[in-house]
């Protein structure tokens, strides 16, 4: 019996390790506007957007008074010319408010009630990720090659003790 929960763990530090090998991003939380309480009128959100790189996965906080304003994902036609009518989410809740970004695709949030014609809009192009090339090394090449034949090696080794057991 306990000669098979040596046979999972090692089949699970297998999996671990094929994880962490894997390329991945931490999602990234963008304060809209920079700040805590910045979706508010007069504050220049085109300027804040344009230096922000924002990836399938990341989040926009949205800090304001839910009294006077709102939050709405609209279309581009709806953006432009300000119309708060037939959103396509209210992601409103109470003021101090989190939307991820799960599609690749241009987003477009604004505040209704009037808001948006004082500056209350932003929009941003959300981007798949993908790693930077890496540069070639030769070193790590070899240590890259011999992870990788250490993992199909243990997992040769874990289908032929699962096929004995």
């Amino acid at each position: 019996m306990e000669n098979n929960f040596r046979k999972i763990d090692l089949c699970l530090i297998v999996i671990m390790m094929s994880i962490f090998c894997a390329e991945c991003r931490d999602p990234v939380l963008h304060r809209v506007g920079g700040g805590r309480y910045t979706w508010a009128p007069n504050i220049n959100f085109k300027e804040w957007s344009s230096p922000e790189q924002f990836f399938v996965g990341d989040w926009l906080y949205f800090g304001f008074d839910k009294r006077l304003y709102n939050v709405l994902e609209v279309n581009k036609t709806s953006y432009d010319n300000c119309i708060d009518k037939d959103f396509i989410k209210n992601i409103t809740r109470g003021g101090r408010d989190v939307f991820n970004l799960t599609e690749a695709k241009p987003y477009y949030f604004l505040s209704g009630r009037g808001y948006c014609f004082k500056g209350m809009k932003v929009a941003m192009l959300v981007l798949e990720y993908h790693s930077p090339p890496a540069v070639p090394n030769p070193a790590s090449d070899i240590c890259s090659k011999m992870i990788q034949l250490v993992l199909l090696g243990t997992a040769l080794v874990c289908t032929l003790l699962f096929k004995y057991i």
